[in-house]
Formats: structure tokens, C-alpha cells, sequence
């Protein structure tokens, strides 16, 4: 039995199968960071801290000695509850395809966006400092009409070209601009959408819920790392007669090593 308690709840081995890849599938539209960031683990439940690599000189001791502490960044735990009701638990074990998961759908939006919310735009009380704040690069101003984006991007992408950050790039799109891009075309009925992948050499225009407008991100690699412990995971909490109350879960870590390696682009002031 590990800390998840999964074995104590009301629900038989191929049910708990049934809600992982209902978990899987309502999470990976609106998991947006990992999209565009070095992922590494998941390194277990007990991982507590990621290695920093570096160290602060303490107090000089008796006898001439000096000494150092070793700095890291520990690991976060974030977790949402939610309940499901006991009769379509059962319903969903019996092969029904209509189950009723809205609570489950609702708290993998709500752990996809602080995620994404912590990677982009940072987490100042777990120690955590996001993409679009750590940027040196002055920020972008969008315009109002979706076909002045190409230049917006383009310029970003010159920005970070000129500062040495090779692509390809990443597009993190907040959902009300993701959707306008999707919509537009420019003159001449080409795709908004496709012309950006072209800017981006060939890299991906994400979906970012969470996200403040947009940001540019190097794909190059190294440059902007998150750390799993234990990835999302449902955990049981306790159950009546009614409903069975689990939640999702992770622990993680994230920090920027490059900061010129992303230009946020912002709304007009």
C-alpha cells in the first residue's frame, strides 16, 4: 500500500484502470508547459528536492574550518479534490460509456492551469520563478488584430535569434488568443495558424490555459526545466455511502537556467 491509499476505496482494480486514462485523456490537452519544457522523472513520491548545484558559505567554525551548505529546490505537492458518485462508479465497472466525470474533467482543469500558471508566470511562495517573468528581453506588445501577430512573432523570434538562442520555437498561446489564431486567416486565405508554424521553424502553437497572453519559447533544449516526483495521480481520501472522495496529485519542481531563451509577448497597453 503506498500513500495514494488506493487499495481502501470502494473500487475494483478495472475501475481504477477506467479513471487513469479518463485522468490521461482530460489532462494532456491542458498540461501546456510540458509541452515546451525539459520534463524529467517522475523520481518517486519521497523525492524531495532538486539539486541546485550550488552552495552558501555558513559560518566559520572552530580550529580554522569553514563549511558550506548545499542549495536545492524543493519539491512542491499540489493536489484538488473531487468526489464521484458511487452509483456511476459502479454504472462505469457494469461497461456503461455516458458515465458522469465532470467533477474529475473540472479538477484536471484546475491542476492543468496552476501547473501551467507556475512553469509560465512562476510561484513565488514555493520558490518557483516562471518563463515570462524571468525574461531579459524587453516584452511585445500585441496588437488587437490577429493578423499583426506574424509580425509580433517574427519579432520575438528575431530577438531571441539575435541573442544566440537557436530554435526550433514554441507559441504558448493564452485560450482566447489560441482561438482567434486558429480562426484567422490573412489576406490571401492563407492559415494565421500555418504561417506562424513557419516563423516557429516548424515548432508547435500550444493551447495554454493559465497563460497571460503569449510567450515565445527556445525548444533547443536546457534551458527551462521541470522536475516530477510523483507525476498527476489519482489518490483515494475516503468514502460514504453516497460518493467517494479521491483527489489529483503531483509533487514537482521547475526553474529557468537560460532566461533569454523566451520573449513573452503581452497584451497593448
Amino acid at each position: 500500500m503506498n500513500h495514494l491509499l488506493r487499495e481502501r476505496a470502494p473500487i475494483t482494480d478495472e475501475g481504477w484502470a477506467e479513471l487513469d486514462e479518463e485522468a490521461r485523456t482530460r489532462l494532456e490537452p491542458g498540461l501546456a508547459a510540458r509541452k515546451v519544457v525539459d520534463f524529467s522523472g517522475p523520481l518517486g513520491w519521497d523525492y524531495s528536492a532538486t539539486n541546485l548545484g550550488r552552495i552558501e558559505p555558513l559560518p566559520d567554525g572552530a580550529d580554522g574550518l569553514t563549511s558550506a551548505r548545499r542549495r536545492v529546490l524543493p519539491l512542491v505537492e499540489m493536489r484538488v479534490d473531487f468526489a464521484l458518485s458511487r452509483a456511476e462508479l459502479a454504472d462505469l465497472e457494469r461497461g456503461a460509456e455516458d458515465i458522469d466525470l465532470e467533477p474529475l474533467e473540472q479538477a484536471a482543469r484546475r491542476m492543468a492551469r496552476a501547473e501551467n500558471r507556475a512553469v509560465f508566470h512562476g510561484w513565488a511562495a514555493a520558490g518557483f520563478k516562471g518563463i515570462a517573468e524571468s525574461c531579459t528581453h524587453d516584452a511585445i506588445a500585441l496588437s488587437g488584430d490577429f493578423n499583426a501577430y506574424t509580425r509580433h512573432v517574427a519579432e520575438a523570434v528575431e530577438t531571441l535569434l539575435r541573442n544566440g538562442i537557436k530554435g526550433p520555437y514554441a507559441l504558448a498561446l493564452a485560450p482566447e488568443q489560441y482561438t482567434g489564431v486558429v480562426q484567422s486567416t490573412e489576406h490571401g486565405g492563407y492559415l494565421l495558424f500555418d504561417h506562424l508554424r513557419k516563423i516557429l521553424q516548424g515548432g508547435p502553437i500550444v493551447w495554454a490555459p493559465g497563460v497571460d497572453s503569449a510567450v515565445v519559447v527556445s525548444l533547443r533544449g536546457g534551458d527551462f526545466l521541470f522536475e516530477s516526483g510523483q507525476d498527476l495521480s489519482i489518490g483515494y481520501s475516503h468514502h460514504d455511502a453516497q460518493s467517494v472522495y479521491l483527489y489529483l496529485e503531483e509533487s514537482f519542481s521547475f526553474r529557468v537556467t537560460t532566461p533569454e531563451a523566451a520573449c513573452s509577448l503581452v497584451p497593448p497597453s
